[in-house]
């Protein structure tokens, strides 16, 4: 019987938001890339939360555009209302979020998708990938689906999400179905585990969704948008997306809830044993919530709009996998959720994926030639740490048959950098989600600045354009000239000058003072000092951000450069691939296990391995000079 064969150089397995950034950036780099879906109607879906960003999120969407990602783009195009969240503190915790209307979402990527050239989209169950032996490993040669079609490739980057064996669970009710009730996977699985692959089963979950029109609102805190909408996309016109926003909205649950959900903890999958995933501990579930936290009296909920053309919303810090009468009586204890009529049943949702470990921090299989991996798949949570792995697994699997050096971005470069080598270098037990708190330097990988750090990669890449890296190049010189002129320009304490002071509350100068030391003062800005600076050039709003907290953290960033030069000192001293770490005499044997298991990439990467100590690290480090007088 004849079965379709065809022949691409790429295949994309997955067309959640990994495998669309992964399409993407295979695709623009000139590749024939094949992308495969469950469903059509499930491309770029947002099967959770309706936002992209958030704290720490919003940096990963912002890096993933300046390197030449859609994601950020689109929801430019399609958010319904968006705020910069931390404003209180400091820059490097500054975050973007912004509501998504989520069918618009879909959509609007979807036709980005439909609309590039050379890639293919193709709705079918991917159930094989075809390997062959290759030196001392196995190699990719295709993949092939339920139909039993074969597609010839060079390399595959497995985006499968949440979908493979996933089942759905509330209460007593088990269905073997992925996100939204759509096909699962049921397949690749035995494939992979065939293929030497070794695999987890994780858990996230999702709240009910409730009409609109049984919410009583006037019980609960209206959460507006920012009167200033900044965008995500660097490449987008701030002016562009200025429009009228939808209104969120916070309520909170109480001791009666608490009561309800107590008093059927034994119906609860969660804790009769039914579920048998790990779940994300930052994002836990209703039950966990009370459980875990008995003294609290109340937890936040949050009523966030699924769209403009839709009456559903989001039930935002009530997931839950309680069965669906105890559901009911949990949300109409809530203040405004009294009469609310359940659109779709709050769930969790159990899935296979993948122990990261087995991947080098380049996302590609360290068994597999040729096989890469990005997303929920790689054991992690969320649609931005989803996005930013399928971009760099997509652009690695891509320079792979370009014949280039694989890139990898380190922790002192990006948040990407530190959510891959936490994946990669950590034993994780389960999802995990990208924190501020992970960035051991986060002040300088801050969401404003990501243009700054990462275009000129990008545009190596071949994914940034030759006008948008001239503007880098231009904007970094206009930063250093304006600062320079700043640290010079001196003003004595005449009238106007003191007046200016007296009116913001400053302290008056007893002497003269340059611009530079008056931005550095916390209660002024570049901005403001415009009225005492009659020679100050007209430049875009980026450039005066990146001049005021340039001015204002030189101390910080100044002492958190010298912490990353030493960072980099670690990171390049390089480990061989193929290093048997048994030959090193002194490493106690729970650091010969991890460091034979990880294969690390340098000694920076080394000691960031649990169980590695720093005397560990001691004495591979003699070892590794020890060899170099040799």
């Amino acid at each position: 019987m004849p079965f379709v064969e065809e022949i691409y150089d790429i295949a994309i397995v997955g067309a959640g938001h990994a495998g669309c950034e992964a399409a993407l950036a295979a695709a623009r780099l000139g590749f024939e890339t094949i992308m495969f879906t469950v469903s059509v109607d499930s491309i770029a879906l947002m099967p959770c939360n309706p936002n992209i960003g958030g704290s720490s999120k919003g940096h990963l969407v912002r890096e993933l555009d300046a390197l030449g990602g859609e994601m950020g783009k689109v929801i430019d195009k399609t958010f319904i209302q968006s705020k910069m969240l931390n404003e209180s503190k400091g820059p490097a915790v500054h975050s973007l979020r912004a509501q998504a209307d989520k069918q618009d979402y879909t959509r609007e990527m979807r036709s980005v998708l439909e609309n590039t050239d050379h890639l293919t989209i193709r709705q079918a169950e991917v159930t094989e990938i075809l390997t062959e032996e290759y030196e001392s490993k196995r190699r990719i040669i295709g993949v092939k689906t339920y139909s039993g079609a074969t597609y010839k490739c060079r390399a595959v980057v497995l985006a499968t999400g949440t979908y493979l064996n996933a089942r759905c669970i509330y209460g007593e009710i088990s269905n073997p179905t992925g996100p939204n009730g759509l096909q699962a996977a049921t397949h690749l699985t035995d494939s992979l585990i065939a293929n030497g692959v070794e695999m987890y089963r994780f858990k996230t979950g999702t709240p009910a969704r409730i009409d609109k029109r049984s919410i009583d609102f006037t019980k609960m805190e209206e959460q507006f948008g920012d009167e200033r909408v900044v965008p995500f996309s660097f490449s987008t016109d701030p002016d562009s997306i200025q429009k009228e926003q939808v209104s969120c909205w916070l309520t909170y649950t109480n001791e009666r809830t608490h009561e309800i959900i107590r008093a059927n903890l034994d119906r609860s999958p969660l804790f009769s044993g039914a579920i048998e995933g790990t779940g994300p501990r930052y994002c836990p579930s209703i039950e966990d919530k009370v459980v875990k936290f008995p003294d609290k009296e109340r937890h936040q909920v949050f009523v966030e709009p699924e769209g403009i053309h839709t009456n559903e919303m989001y039930i935002g810090g009530m997931s839950s996998s309680l069965p669906e009468d105890v559901q009911y009586a949990m949300y109409r204890t809530v203040p405004g959720l009294e009469n609310a009529r359940i659109v779709r049943n709050a769930y969790a949702i159990e899935y296979d994926c993948i122990n990261p470990r087995q991947l080098n921090a380049t996302l590609e299989f360290k068994n597999i030639d040729g096989l890469f991996s990005g997303g929920q798949f790689n054991g992690s949570s969320g649609y931005e740490e989803a996005a930013v792995q399928g971009f760099m697994a997509g652009v690695n699997a891509a320079r792979k048959l370009q014949g280039k050096e694989l890139i990898v971005l380190d922790r002192s470069q990006a948040y990407i950098g530190v959510l891959i080598d936490d994946l990669v270098t950590k034993e994780n037990r389960e999802p995990y989600r990208m924190m501020t708190s992970r960035a051991e330097y986060r002040l300088l990988l801050r969401q404003d600045n990501a243009d700054l750090r990462l275009r000129k990669i990008g545009y190596e890449m071949g994914l940034i354009s030759e006008e948008q890296y001239q503007y880098i190049l231009w904007k970094e010189q206009a930063i250093e000239e304006e600062i320079e002129r700043l640290e010079k320009k001196t003003i004595g304490g005449n009238e106007k000058v003191q007046t200016f002071l007296e009116k913001h509350n400053s302290t008056l100068l007893k002497s003269g003072s340059t611009l530079a030391e008056l931005v550095k003062r916390p209660e002024l800005t570049y901005k403001e000092l415009a009225e005492l600076d009659e020679e100050r050039p007209n430049l875009p709003e980026d450039v005066q951000v990146q001049v005021d907290i340039n001015l204002k953290y030189a101390g910080y960033i100044k002492r958190q450069m010298q912490q990353v030069a030493q960072f980099k000192k670690l990171e390049s001293r390089k480990l061989p691939a193929d290093f048997d770490y048994n030959t090193v005499k002194s490493l106690r044997l729970e650091a010969v296990q991890k460091l034979n298991m990880f294969k690390p990439l340098n000694i920076g990467q080394a000691s960031r391995i649990s169980g590695v100590s720093p005397a560990d690290i001691s004495v591979l480090m003699v070892h590794l000079e020890q060899l170099g007088r040799k």
